[in-house]
């Protein structure tokens, strides 16, 4: 219902007259309404105190959404200065003048002429002037007033979102704040209640409640638990008008999601697990899976499992999968079905995360009983020791036992066991082992200088099942015996000086020993009886591994004896006592008066003769370019060319030419020399053809020389003409090789071997009547028709 408010618009002229405010009757719409008249008044130009305005300050006010078929009445301009006569005119100009808002220039009525909405534009301002019709000029001043657009509830509350969503944990106190909601009215706040909103919740009870002006959603049920219910819609409801009824309303939707807490212990599904592991199941490897469900989610539903009691307490272990929370259970130690089949655990799965708010709710664990039965596998033998080392003395007999291996078949049915050496660790078959007890003996002999240790591999296998089978390593040591007697650390060779005097050093002796001592070596020098009472020498032993030799007499003279060999017996100090005879060769040689050599017949070893390095540097590079030259020499002979059976220069009657690439043809102009065709003085006559053995030697006839300046063609010409005539000069033949130029040759071709379609067409009867030159073709070719007739 619209309610229509009556204005009285009154404003005091200057002038002492009074004004007076004229009641307009006309309406322009079908509702009675008071007249709403602004009134212009002049200003009196004898008042001298003050001047006041003609026209005065006033609004009008306009309801929204005029639903109406005429103009909407706003209301009247009327001046003092208006006599009625229609001299005045009114004019309105400002904020939609003449489009929205019109005037009546006659009696100033001003209409609104579309419909109006305050919340597009609540007010309008406008200028009104009264001008005289006649001169155009203003009677008044201008002057502005105000349209103001009256609010009605023409808007619903608007949320600033269509779906809300929220979360809040579970298991959550009354009254806790969800979240809040809000909705604006576009209407007038300030009049009415058109705009005054009021929330209530249409959905979502008896779980959350909603604050009438504020619009915040509290929880509203104790104890809402999210493995119940997760998910929560609220449906909020804002009603203007204060909520009163007819007032417009709207509405949102709130989805609501409970988050987990921890609140549900984990809980084993049953109480007893029961899994089953061979024997030979490798260390760490999975024996089960067991898993406890744990209602929450996430971190929440985190569990780690452990091994509390049992007697597989330290045989098992167990450790959580973090993609599946499950318990695996692997194997710490080996297991032996033969000394242990059954394995009880108890395993305890318990929360990670534990919220101290519902510890009430009771302990976050829980455990199950594992019962684990160990099953038996045919293994192989087993050693009694992961390694074996032996020792024996390189002495030893052969076949000799250095030890023993042990193994046994770990089953109950302990199967017998055959031994073996891996020939690979054992290439030289220097040990062997009894198949039946598996004791090792040399089948070589030993020897320690050679090779110290021994590592080989023995295979134990068992007989029934080869391919179980055991390996181990087995380390043999070969204790030193003395077998080796010691000798020279080097070889001596010496030399005294002519003039040496009696017991003077002339060298210093020391030996080694292959052999091993534990106490250190000890060897003892002598001289050989043979020569301990006749040597020139004697030799001192020095008692710490090394020895002297001193000369017997004054003066030695290298004329009488150049060379002396010393044989020098050296002995150890082991068991058994092992000695050699060693030499110590001793030249005589001059020396200067300080005993410095300067020579003798050992000078060759002393200073020894030989060439420079420059010089053998020198050989060395004549020895390399002479082979060099030899290689080169021998290279271009294999590419030398055989010399033809014919050779221009000395036959130029006739020339064979070689066609043997797809080059050059009858054009290639080197196999001829036509050199002596314009020489052919140059022609030795009396040389002969050797490719073929002429069949009657016949005196060589000379021909006539042809003239200085001959042409070629001439002396061809000539030549040809005399071995025509010559009855004694051999049937020469030149090979001539024409190839086929083709169907569309001018020439045609010129093979005669196309002339007829077979051989048996041939009649070689004419070569005989050609002369002595044919007879050889005549032969051959009449013997082989001869031969096809036969």
């Amino acid at each position: 219902m619209r309610t229509y408010h009556c204005f009285w618009l009154l404003f005091w002229a200057g002038q002492p007259h009074q004004s007076f405010l004229t009641p307009l009757f006309e309406r322009t719409s079908g509702f009675p309404e008071k007249e709403k008249v602004l009134v212009l008044s002049g200003n009196s130009r004898q008042d001298l105190h003050r001047s006041k305005r003609s026209w005065m300050w006033n609004q009008f006010f306009l309801l929204e959404e005029y639903t109406g078929t005429d103009y909407q009445y706003v209301g009247k301009l009327h001046s003092d200065q208006d006599k009625g006569d229609g001299s005045l005119k009114y004019i309105l100009s400002g904020d939609g003048a003449g489009d929205l808002f019109i005037i009546n220039e006659n009696t100033g009525d001003i209409q609104a002429t579309k419909r109006l909405d305050r919340e597009e534009k609540p007010v309008y301002i406008l200028r009104a002037q009264a001008i005289n019709r006649r001169t155009g000029r203003p009677v008044e001043p201008e002057s502005e007033f105000i349209i103001k657009i009256h609010d009605i509830n023409d808007n619903e509350p608007m949320f600033t979102k269509d779906v809300y969503n929220a979360s809040i944990p579970e298991m959550s106190d009354v009254g806790t704040f969800v979240v809040q909601v809000t909705a604006t009215d576009a209407d007038d706040p300030t009049y009415g209640n058109s705009a005054k909103v009021v929330y209530s919740i249409l959905q979502g009870q008896p779980y959350f409640s909603v604050e009438s002006e504020t619009g915040i959603i509290k929880t509203a049920l104790l104890n809402m638990d999210r493995e119940n219910r997760e998910q929560y819609q609220v449906v909020i409801q804002a009603k203007d008008m204060g909520g009163q009824m007819g007032g417009l309303s709207g509405t949102t939707t709130v989805n609501i999601t409970l988050t987990d807490v921890n609140d549900n212990p984990p809980r084993f599904p049953q109480s007893t697990y029961q899994f089953r592991a061979p024997e030979s199941t490798p260390l760490d490897s999975p024996v089960g899976r067991i898993k406890a469900n744990d209602a929450d989610v996430d971190e929440n539903a985190e569990i780690e499992y452990s091994i509390t009691e049992g007697d597989g307490y330290d045989m098992f272990g167990i450790t959580t999968d973090k993609d599946t929370q499950e318990g695996i259970i692997t194997v710490k130690k080996a297991l032996d079905f033969e000394n242990k089949n059954l394995y009880i655990l108890k395993v305890e799965a318990t929360n990670t995360h534990v919220d101290p708010r519902f510890l009430y709710l009771g302990p976050f664990k829980d455990s199950a009983t594992v019962r684990i039965q160990v099953e038996d596998v045919d293994e192989p033998p087993m050693f009694s020791r992961p390694a074996y080392i032996m020792e024996v003395k390189e002495n030893v007999p052969l076949n000799s036992v250095i030890g023993t291996v042990t193994a046994q078949d770990p089953d109950a049915a302990k199967n017998p066991v055959k031994y073996s050496v891996d020939r690979h660790t054992d290439m030289d078959r220097v040990f062997n082992i009894n198949s039946g007890n598996g004791s090792i003996f040399t089948s070589k002999p030993l020897d320690r200088e050679t090779l110290l240790w021994h590592n080989i591999t023995v295979i134990a296998a068992e007989i029934n099942n080869p391919k179980q089978s055991s390996r181990v390593p087995v380390f043999i040591k070969v204790l030193d015996v003395n077998d080796n007697a010691p000798e020279f650390a080097m070889f001596y060779e010496t030399f005294v000086c002519e003039n040496a005097k009696a017991e003077q050093l002339i060298q210093t002796l020391s030996a080694v020993d292959k052999d091993d001592s534990y106490n250190g070596h000890q060897f003892s020098f002598s001289l050989a009886p043979e020569a301990a009472s006749s040597s020139n020498f004697t030799l001192q032993d020095n008692r710490d591994n090394t020895a002297g030799i001193f000369t017997r007499k004054t003066r030695y003279n290298r004329h009488e004896t150049s060379t002396y060999f010393l044989p020098v017996v050296i002995s150890d100090n082991d068991y058994p006592i092992q000695s050699s005879t060693e030499t110590v060769t001793i030249r005589v040689c001059a020396c200067d008066h300080r005993g410095k050599m300067l020579s003798c017949n050992a000078e060759a070893l002393i200073h020894p003769t030989g060439l420079s390095t420059g010089a053998l540097i020198a050989i060395l590079l004549c020895i390399i370019i002479l082979l060099v030259t030899v290689v080169l020499f021998a290279a271009l002979r294999r590419q030398r060319k055989k010399e033809p059976l014919i050779i221009s220069k000395e036959d130029i009657r006739d020339n064979i030419v070689s066609y043997n690439d797809e080059g050059g043809g009858e054009e290639d102009t080197q196999a001829f020399d036509i050199g002596t065709l314009r020489n052919p003085e140059a022609i030795d006559d009396n040389k002969l053809r050797r490719d073929i053995v002429p069949e009657t030697l016949f005196m060589p006839r000379r021909t006539a020389t042809a003239r200085d300046n001959t042409d070629v063609r001439d002396f061809i010409n000539q030549r040809l003409k005399e071995n025509d005539t010559d009855p004694t000069a051999p049937p020469y033949d030149s090979l001539a090789t024409y190839a086929y130029e083709g169907n569309g040759s001018v020439a045609e071709s010129l093979s005669s071997l196309e002339s007829v379609t077979t051989d048996g067409d041939q009649d070689y009867d004419y070569l005989s009547d050609w002369g002595p030159r044919f007879k050889k073709l005549a032969d051959m070719y009449g013997s082989m028709d001869s031969d096809k007739d036969s």
